[in-house]
This record gives C-alpha cells, sequence and structure tokens, in this order.
C-alpha cells in the first residue's frame, strides 16, 4: 500500500539536511546498529542457512527505483502451455541470515521496518544483509522463498506454491527504462507479460470492488537560494509491476487461512465520517464525484499528472489509516480466533505482508507460515509465539513510520516556504474546522504545499471548495508547520 514518497536534490550541508537530519535525531531510531547485531550480520552474511534446491536457471529480474540496492523481489513470467500465465516470483531469505532471539533478530524488533525520510533512510537490516548478501542483486546467488502462481488466461490464480530456493537474478531494471522499452516494442516477452498479466489484475481488482492509490512522488529541488515542491506521477510500470506483489500478498493470505494460522494485513471499510471529508476535498479540487458513483471509479478516473488530482490522491491514504494487523492459531484459538472479516477494505480481498522482508519485520514471518501451509506441515515454534506479539509491534512501527512521514512533509513544505513570509499565494481551501469555520486547510496552487489557514474568530468563513489568497506567517523548517492566513 502506498506511502508518501519525498525525493530532495539539495546539497549536503544545507539547511533543509540539517533539519532532516535533527529529525532523524528525534525518531528514537539509531542511525547505526549495536555492535552484536553488525558482528552477527558479518557472520550470516559469509555463512547463511542454504536450501539445497537450486532453481538458478530461472532468468529473474527485478524491477526497482535505479538507486535502490535492498532488492526484496525478483520475477520471471512466462505462458503456460495450457493457456494462461506463470509467474515466478522470488522474495529474499531473511530467515535464512537472522536467527529467532539472537542480536540481529531483536534489532529488527526494535526498529520493525525501515524509515524514509527525503535525503536518506534508517533500514531495518545492517547493509551488509539488507543491501548485500540477502539482496537480489544481480549476478549472485541468493536463499529466496520462490513463489511459483499459475494464472488463467483472465489473471486468476488457479495454483499457489512456495519453496526456499537459490536463485540468481540476471538484470537489475528500473521503472523508466521498462516503460520505455514497452512503449516502444522492443521489451522481451516477459517484460511484455508484465503489462498483460498487469492489466488483467488490475481489471480482477476493479470487478472485485477494490482500489490501488498511485499517489504520486513529492519532489523538492532546491534553486539557489530556494527551494521548489512539485508532484511527479508515477508510470503505469508502477502500477503492472505492484500487482505481482498484491496479488501474492492474497495468495499467502488464503494459504494461511486455509491453515488455519497466520497473520493478515486488515482494514476495515472507511467510516462515513472520513468519505464525507474526502468528498469535500473533492469538490474543492474540482475532482467530479457525483453521489451514486463509486469511491473506486472516481480515483480511477484520475489523472496523477495533474496538480489538483495528485493532491486529491495525497488525501485518499487518509482512508488507510485504520489498517492493522490480526493474527490468528487453530491451536491457540481463544488467544488468537480466526478474525470474522478477512478482507482488506481498500483491497476487497484478504491480504498479507509477504514481499519486502527486507524493509519490513513481518514479511519474515508471513513467509514462514506460507512455506508450512503449503508443504502442509506446522510452522516454527518461534514464529508461532511470535503471534502473540507482531500485531502491537507492527502498530508501533507503522505509526511511527507514519509521523515520519508527517513530520518530512511538515518540513519540507516549511523550507520550501522559509523565505516568502508575508507573499500571498493563489489557494483552493480543502478543508474547514466544524466548530470553527474561519479556520482549515488550503492547498496552494504553486508550489504543492498543503498547510492551516486561520482567520479572524468574528471573520467570515472559508469559502470551502473555492479559491481564495493567503499569506504566509509562518514556515521554519524544523519548529514550525506551515500556517497561512487569509490575504
Amino acid at each position: 500500500m502506498p506511502r508518501r514518497q519525498m525525493h530532495v536534490t539539495d546539497t549536503e550541508g544545507a539547511p533543509l539536511r540539517a533539519a532532516l537530519r535533527d529529525l532523524r535525531a528525534r525518531s528514537g531510531v539509531p542511525a547505526n546498529f549495536s555492535p552484536a547485531a553488525l558482528a552477527e550480520a558479518e557472520q550470516a552474511a559469509r555463512r547463511p542457512r542454504l536450501t539445497a534446491r537450486d532453481a538458478t536457471d530461472l532468468p529473474l529480474f527485478t524491477i526497482d527505483p535505479p538507486d535502490s540496492m535492498d532488492l526484496d523481489q525478483a520475477m520471471y513470467l512466462a505462458r503456460r502451455a495450457s493457456g494462461g500465465f506463470r509467474v515466478h516470483y522470488a522474495i529474499a531469505d531473511v530467515a535464512a541470515f537472522v536467527r529467532p532471539g539472537h542480536d540481529l533478530d531483536a534489532e529488527a524488533h526494535r526498529r520493525v521496518m525501515t524509515l524514509y525520510y527525503p535525503d536518506r533512510r534508517l533500514p531495518l537490516h545492517p547493509e551488509i544483509i539488507g543491501e548485500g548478501a540477502a539482496s537480489l542483486l544481480p549476478d549472485h546467488t541468493r536463499p529466496a522463498l520462490l513463489w511459483q502462481l499459475d494464472l488463467d488466461t483472465d489473471g486468476r490464480v488457479v495454483r499457489t506454491d512456495v519453496r526456499r530456493a537459490l536463485v540468481r537474478s540476471r538484470a537489475k531494471l528500473d521503472y523508466a527504462s521498462v516503460q520505455r522499452a514497452i512503449d516502444t516494442g522492443v521489451a522481451e516477452e516477459p517484460l511484455c507479460l508484465l503489462r498483460e498479466i498487469g492489466l488483467r489484475r488490475e481489471a480482477l481488482e476493479r470487478t472485485r470492488g477494490g482500489i490501488s492509490l498511485h499517489v504520486p512522488e513529492q519532489e523538492v529541488v532546491r534553486h539557489g537560494n530556494g527551494y521548489s515542491l512539485e508532484y511527479r506521477a508515477s508510470l503505469p510500470t508502477d502500477g503492472w509491476n505492484a500487482q505481482i506483489s498484491l496479488m501474492t500478498g492474497i495468495a499467502a493470505a488464503e494459504l494461511m487461512i486455509q491453515a488455519g494460522t497466520g497473520i493478515l494485513r486488515t482494514l476495515s471499510r472507511a467510516p462515513g465520517t472520513a468519505v464525507s471529508r474526502l468528498r469535500r476535498v473533492a469538490r474543492a479540487l474540482g475532482v467530479t464525484w457525483p453521489d451514486s458513483m463509486p469511491y473506486a471509479v472516481v480515483v480511477r478516473a484520475l489523472d496523477p499528472a495533474d496538480p489538483q488530482h495528485a493532491a486529491f490522491l495525497q488525501e485518499c491514504t487518509t482512508l488507510l489509516r485504520g489498517a492493522g494487523y490480526t493474527a490468528f492459531d487453530r491451536e491457540r484459538p481463544t488467544d488468537h480466533p480466526m478474525p470474522t472479516d478477512l478482507r482488506h477494505a481498500a483491497l476487497a480481498a484478504p491480504y498479507a505482508h509477504c514481499t519486502a522482508p527486507l524493509r519490513r519485520l513481518v514479511d519474515r514471518y508471513t513467509g514462514e507460515l506460507c512455506l508450512a501451509a503449503a508443504a502442509g506441515t506446522d510452522p516454527p515454534e518461534w514464529v508461532r509465539v511470535a503471534l502473540d506479539t507482531l500485531p502491537t509491534e507492527m502498530g508501533i512501527g507503522a505509526r511511527r513510520a507514519a509521523q515520519v512521514e508527517r513530520d518530512c512533509v511538515d518540513l519540507v513544505e516549511a523550507a520550501v516556504l522559509r523565505d516568502r513570509i508575508g507573499d500571498t499565494f493563489d489557494a483552493y481551501v480543502i478543508d474547514i474546522q466544524q466548530h470553527r469555520p474561519t479556520a482549515g486547510t488550503v492547498h496552494l496552487y504553486d508550489p504543492a504545499v498543503i498547510g492551516h489557514v486561520e482567520g479572524d474568530l468574528d471573520g467570515p468563513p472559508l469559502p470551502l471548495g473555492q479559491r481564495m489568497r493567503v499569506r504566509v506567517i509562518e514556515a521554519d523548517p524544523g519548529r514550525d508547520k506551515v500556517w497561512f492566513a487569509p490575504a
């Protein structure tokens, strides 16, 4: 599921980077790993626990941002002789390097997930593991959980298998180059099948009432003495690649449900108040949303390259805030009963996190549960015991990551406007406070900044959904959020 992505092109000693360093220091997550965890990581990198099954003949490839080194997933796509498709999807086998109950495991449980900042990240695992020995880098033999998903001609999964295997990626590709190859007709068949399968999976998602958000990336660029903030839309390849991951997460959920033991990523349907607020935002941003039109249909009609549509997509992520983790175990039904609502509301299907173990703690455990389910064996006891605390741990980690995201957005927006105190901008009012109609939220036309606006208590109500001029009154990176007043 999406997170708000931000990218900084700034010099190391500039004020924005200094403020980001201070923000990381306040996160509570140490920049460095303990000496004991590092020593264990170095030993594990030299001597991981390997399986005898050899699948290095599969010509797997990865698709990630160009500068990514923590490569969780590699794939190979083919047509089945009987019709339909076969997806080979290799997921980094982190359990081959991390021993339960030891220092590296304890460090991962403290961190829970990788934290992303505009200029760098605080990783879940030491670099020697996360960007080295466990990463599915090209031309290196790696331990992996190798999924084989057979699909019919419509893209439905008809058979699922997952086993440990040694794999070897052939190529490290990026989204832009893959998109160019597909668009210009020079892509080889596995890449052409990415588009074909991705489109079929998107159609199935529409049919069942699910929706994937393609949230644009916010890019911060320094220009002379100031900054600009813009939206950069994702490519179709991003969505097709995401569909392979989502399909695997849905298959993982079904495996665990059938086995009676697992941990799901769950999300209840958004409350009416949240949807009503989003409708007000749509109206304010000029997004057409008739009363009879389902939310999923509205989102699919948006153009992420349109700044107002991009702003609305950012606001749509608020409907995902109730997501959590639900564990269940047939051996201990009282402590961990099977949930009555198995579906993830945004996907309209049961779903599990399982494809990013280098960056998210729970995926290592989900992988073990799926291996056991596919083999018809009991999960390892260290996995079963963890079900007592994993949902709480993941909840804490997710809230911390969300707070980091919000703080980064506030900081970057303040950096963009720090030298514009007193300047006025065209904006549209996307929300107002229920008990104080002279205060609310505005989105500037340019730059792509969202902030609080507050007029006098006895002033006129803010014109919800309409354009207004606002003046910057506060913008101090690292200290204050952006604050506007009616101009």
